[in-house]
């Protein structure tokens, strides 16, 4: 049974079962972020198992295009590894349950597919003796050849879950690897497993918890390649009929012979797997790239590259590759035949990119290993290998591949270190790029067009390609460049409007555009990163500028117009523009006026123009002579240049500007406007700024939280909030005057119990103790007071505040003439609690660090005032 005849039976098995039979899915995921490729038949169906969608039919039946990667080392190397392979899978989302699954399974395996049954082997869930019974009692299977297993578990955190149970089938000894422990879930090939049946009964609330689920749900997978290689007989998915072609056609282009020599071997089939992945991916619209889906794609193609290399073929071969590819899955995928000519122009492109920089790589690569082995090492440097990324093109698996097989390992935390600081260098690039006129050279031999902006325009022809300000015929990507094309949609920098976002998108490659500007004369450029494949001049590009952002600042450059009439209708016509920003986060209005604009102008400029956009005034455009645009009493903006035939945006009798920009067609769409600062940038300017549609109603709901937020905080409702905030200050301050005198005394009474515990040398009196103070004025404060009583002496004292403890010495003037400093005093306490500090004779203050010595520090500063005395 050739691969085609088994998926189509199977398929056609299960739709006599009532499935509906779908097609497979793209590889790229929808609407799904927690995945960068499909890679099992059950990844489209997420929300169906998950409830969240509801499925076309409970019954469903596909053949999925697969690609993995996670151990893409082990391709080439055993038998059954792929990074692409398709997956047989019939789903029930709530429907039929155990006793269907597994009696439909068994009877496709043995009558479908004629397996004989002696050699069918089945595996289950230690716990599910449910399971068991269907096996044992419905099906007939003796009890030894059912293997309970700890492992046949699935999940994957928390969610839906649950056992699942497969089918093994013995190859025979001579595939087996002669132990007598070998048997069902060894790792050699003697029992392979070509079915596995998910029951989905669980939810697992993530603390380990299991509930069963209301509606359970049936998740098959069943390798095509593998039950393909059972049913032809063959060692290896590699020799079936869906992957041996390649084989055979690798042979002849590189003159050697399969199954001659290990080495050799592998490389064949490394390329055979890797030509179905790219393939496949190039038609589903994936292109190498440096990140993400791309970067797969180009790490799967660079590593079939290298072993055509290992083979001896240096001239670029895929396409050829891709013929035969094509021809094996045209009966299932149709449109890869339709689409061959395009993914064979891709593959040549990366093919060719790669293998001008691979000779070199793997020059400088061996090098160094030959350094690192005769230096008796066994880690590469991460910079290097980041230099073989960077320099040429090696992916850095290729490169940790490349040490593996010389036994050396490579420094990652290194080469990450070093893909951070180059993501950090191109983003100072670019933000540099943005900031600074574009030079260009000499373009004497473009035609240039300076009206070459065309809102309508959905496609444009590349005319220019700029790399580091230099004209070059293609850009790659990661390439940082400038295109001018011969029409653009995209709005160009102007007016104070930004320029648009969005992508320029090729047949094999893309741009990310970042921003639109104009050169001198007026013609549009787009600053951009090739984010796929490469990019050419002469090549025609989709014109796909981000219409939500364009809509967002097309409010927002509407609104500003309707600012500036009703601001001069309020104010006074004195009121002029002086400059603006429109994004489509807000907009940024500078005019000229003489005094702070009050609450109520304000509120009276946001009524008149949200009653602009109540009133839904149709927003037009009207091409004129300047002559005729004054006398339709239009303003102008600040700081533009207008030629003979100017632009006039009416917003009926309510706006009149000159402007280039875009705008809305009816005021309506505006929705509301909401002004939300207002502040003096300069002698005679002000500036507003303000919000309008979606940010207006974030800024409206975020504000709509705090209120609500403090009612709760302060137990009312948001209504009653001023009523409850005069009472609350008022008793505030009731309580900071009675803190005030609670406070008052207390301090009289510590510097009562200070005065008690006075020490006397001769006739000058000294004070020192622990305080309770706040802060450093609390505890000056205190001291004043004991100072005061004291006809000739000095005090010290300490108080603790958090983790730090403050100090504060002061003397007498009698005192100071006796030898007391107060300064050296505090220090000497200071010193002893971690810190430092000093000041006058007569007082000085200080902080230490260790308030757990606050006795000792005291005791300390009372011996060096004695001291002082002596």
């Amino acid at each position: 049974m050739t691969g085609n005849e088994l998926r189509k039976k199977y398929l056609q098995f299960f739709a006599s079962k009532d499935h509906l039979v779908l097609p497979s899915y793209s590889l790229i995921p929808v609407d799904d972020p927690s995945l960068l490729l499909i890679g099992a038949g059950m990844a489209p169906f997420k929300p169906f198992f998950t409830g969240k969608m509801k499925p076309p039919h409970p019954r469903i039946v596909t053949s999925q295009k697969c690609v993995r990667t996670g151990d893409i080392e082990n391709v080439g190397r055993t038998a059954r590894h792929h990074t692409f392979f398709e997956m047989l899978g019939n789903f029930s989302f709530g429907d039929y349950f155990k006793k269907e699954a597994i009696a439909w399974a068994w009877e496709f395996v043995t009558e479908q597919l004629g397996l004989p049954v002696d050699k069918l082997w089945i595996t289950i869930y230690t716990k599910d003796d449910e399971a068991y019974e269907i096996w044992h009692d419905d099906i007939g299977l003796p009890p030894e050849r059912i293997v309970r297993m700890e492992d046949n578990f699935w999940e994957i955190g928390s969610g839906p879950c649950g056992p699942c149970s497969e089918i093994y089938i013995d190859l025979g000894e001579s595939r087996g690897c002669g132990q007598s422990t070998c048997g069902v879930g060894c790792d050699c090939d003697r029992y392979l497993e070509i079915w596995n049946l998910v029951f989905t009964q669980f939810e697992n609330d993530g603390a380990g918890n299991y509930t069963p689920l209301a509606k359970k749900n049936i998740d098959t997978g069943a390798g095509l390649e593998r039950i393909a290689s059972v049913l032809q007989n063959k060692r290896s998915n590699f020799e079936t009929d869906l992957l041996f072609p390649i084989i055979e056609k690798m042979c002849d282009l590189a003159g050697a012979t399969y199954g001659t020599q290990t080495r050799t071997d592998v490389s064949l089939k490394v390329i055979a797997d890797h030509a179905r992945s790219l393939t496949v991916m190039i038609s589903d619209g994936i292109l190498p790239s440096n990140e993400g889906r791309g970067y797969v794609l180009r790490r799967i193609l660079r590593r079939a590259v290298r072993h055509g290399r290992l083979m001896g073929v240096e001239k670029p071969f895929l396409t050829e590759i891709v013929d035969v590819v094509a021809a094996i899955l045209a009966e299932p995928y149709p449109e890869i035949s339709e689409k061959k000519n395009y993914i064979k122009k891709v593959v040549l492109l990366e093919e060719e990119r790669f293998n001008s920089t691979l000779l070199q790589g793997i020059e400088l690569l061996n090098k160094h290993v030959q350094e690192l082995k005769s230096g008796g090492q066994q880690v590469l440097d991460g910079s290097i290998a980041f230099k073989l990324y960077d320099t040429f093109g090696f992916p850095w698996e290729l490169t940790q591949e490349i040490l593996k097989e010389n036994n050396l390992d490579l420094d990652k935390q290194a080469f990450d270190k070093e893909m951070t600081k180059q993501r950090e260098r191109a983003r100072a690039a670019r933000q540099e790029n943005e900031e600074r006129a574009i030079m260009l050279p000499d373009l004497s031999g473009v035609t240039l067009d300076a009206r070459n902006y065309d809102i309508t325009a959905d496609c444009g022809k590349v005319l220019v390609v700029l790399k580091n300000g230099q004209l070059v015929d293609e850009a790659g990507d990661g390439d940082e460049v400038a295109i001018i094309l011969d029409v653009t949609s995209f709005y160009a920098e102007g007016g104070g409007q930004v320029g648009d976002t969005g992508v320029l998108s090729g047949q094999v490659g893309k741009i990310a555009v970042y921003n639109t500007k104009k050169l001198p004369d007026g013609t549009s450029y787009h600053l951009g990163v090739v984010t796929e494949g490469v990019v050419r001049t002469g090549d025609t590009v989709q014109l796909l500028p981000i219409v939500a952002r364009r809509c967002a600042t097309a409010r927002n450059h509407t609104a500003t117009h309707l600012l500036h009439s009703a601001l001069k209708r309020v104010l006074g016509e004195h009121v002029n523009q002086a400059g603006s920003q429109v994004t489509p986060e807000r907009l940024r209005f500078d005019f000229s006026h003489f005094a702070p604009v009050s609450d109520d102008e304000l509120a009276k400029v946001e009524t008149l123009v949200n009653e602009a956009i109540l009133n839904a005034i149709p927003v037009g455009v009207i091409e004129t002579s300047k002559e005729m645009a004054k006398e339709m009493g239009a303003m102008a903006l600040f700081g533009e240049k207008y030629g003979e035939k100017v632009r006039v945006v009416v917003a009926g009798d309510f706006s009149k500007e000159l402007c280039g920009g875009t705008h809305v067609g009816n005021t309506a769409e505006i929705g509301f406007i909401r002004i939300c600062s207002e502040t003096g940038i300069g002698a005679g300017l002000r500036r507003i700024e303000a919000v309008t549609g979606h940010g207006a109603l974030e800024y409206i709901n975020q504000r709509e939280k705090i209120l609500l937020a403090a009612a709760a905080n302060l137990k009312t409702r948001p209504e009653d909030l001023p009523g409850k905030l005069e009472t609350l200050n008022a008793e505030l301050k009731e309580t900071e005057t009675e803190l005030a005198n609670a406070n008052a005394k207390l301090a009289k009474l510590a510097v009562q119990e200070l005065l008690a515990g006075v020490e006397t040398v001769g006739d000058v009196h000294l004070v020192s103790g622990q305080v309770i103070a706040a802060d450093m004025e609390t505890l000056r404060s205190i001291a004043d007071m004991v100072r005061d009583r004291l006809p000739c002496g000095a005090v010290v004292l300490g108080a603790i505040s958090g983790d730090k403890v403050n100090f504060v010495a002061m003397a007498t003037a009698n005192a100071v003439g006796k030898g007391l400093h107060a300064g050296n005093i505090v220090k000497a306490a200071a010193t002893v609690a971690g810190g430092g500090g000093g000041g006058r004779p007569d007082m000085a203050q200080a902080g230490g660090k260790q308030p757990e010595k606050m006795a000792e520090a005291l005791q300390q500063a009372l011996e060096t005032a004695k001291s002082q005395l002596k």
